[in-house]
Parts: C-alpha cells; structure tokens; sequence
C-alpha cells in the first residue's frame, strides 16, 4: 500500500476485520451493518446494500484505496505529520479511515496534531468512541491503540 504507514494498514484489519457472511460462503465477504448503522464490505468500506460479495483480495484491494484517501486526507489537514515519526501518521490515517476526512477536518483532534501536543491529542482520540449515540467497547479499543501509536 504505497505511502500508507503500514501500522494504519494494520490498524485497520485488526479493528474492522473481514466479515464472511453467510457461512455457507466463507471464502467471501457480503455487505453487514457495522456497529454505527452504515453499510459495509470487507474491511470496512462502506457499499451499498446490494454489493455484490468479495473476496479477501478485493477487500484489500477496496482497503487499500480507502487508507490512500484517508492518507491523502491526513496530510492535508494536519501537514505537521508529513515530518513526524510514522506511528503519529498512521494513528491519525487509521482515525481518518475509519471517521472520515470531515470528521477530522472540524476537529479539536487536528489542532492538536498541528500545534504538535501530542498528549492533548491522545485525550482528544479518545473522546471519540461514540457508534450510533452510545460508547462502543471496539471503538474504545481502537483509539487506545492509536493513542499508543501517537504518544510514542
């Protein structure tokens, strides 16, 4: 995945994981409803509800693109990153990717990666866990981890 830190590659299978559903077709995925209510494929990359199924190599494949349009997104809005150590980047890439370029473009999250205070920016990762108006046990998880990432 070219540019993209390979810890945000990495984040992002450990937290979205590829979902083969039915069992009667394991060896490909078929669009769910992730926790938050939205439709999604593979490692959580948002369809429509008639996608077709994929297989694990189109799920990469939809991964791939999907972390380079949240890296893209990352260095745009906080430029500060392009120069700070990789696990930094790939926290907020894994943020991105996982909230959207929105989400991060109004936030305090972004002023504090830009005003470099990373403690301050681990505190505001952190305060996104919220799926569908309630605390999400895997969304708690995955900002601890990308905590871990940008604190280093």
């Amino acid at each position: 995945m070219n540019g993209v830190p390979q810890a945000a590659v990495d984040l992002a299978k450990r937290f979205e994981g590829f979902h083969r559903v039915p069992k009667s077709d394991p060896g490909r995925a078929h669009p769910y409803v992730c926790p938050a209510g939205f439709w999604t494929i593979g490692y959580g990359h948002l369809c429509d509800p008639q996608h077709p199924p994929i297989t694990e190599a189109e799920a990469v494949d939809y991964l791939a693109a999907d972390l380079m349009t949240a890296l893209n997104s990352t260095l745009r809005y906080c430029p500060v990153l392009s120069t700070e150590p990789e696990g930094r980047l790939a926290a907020i890439v894994d943020f991105t990717f996982n909230l959207g370029a929105g989400r991060l473009q109004t936030s305090t999250l972004r002023r504090r990666v830009n005003q470099q205070d990373w403690i301050a920016a681990g505190k505001e990762l952190g305060r996104w866990v919220y799926g569908g108006g309630k605390v999400l046990p895997g969304l708690v998880t995955r900002r601890g981890a990308e905590v871990a990432l940008l604190t280093l």
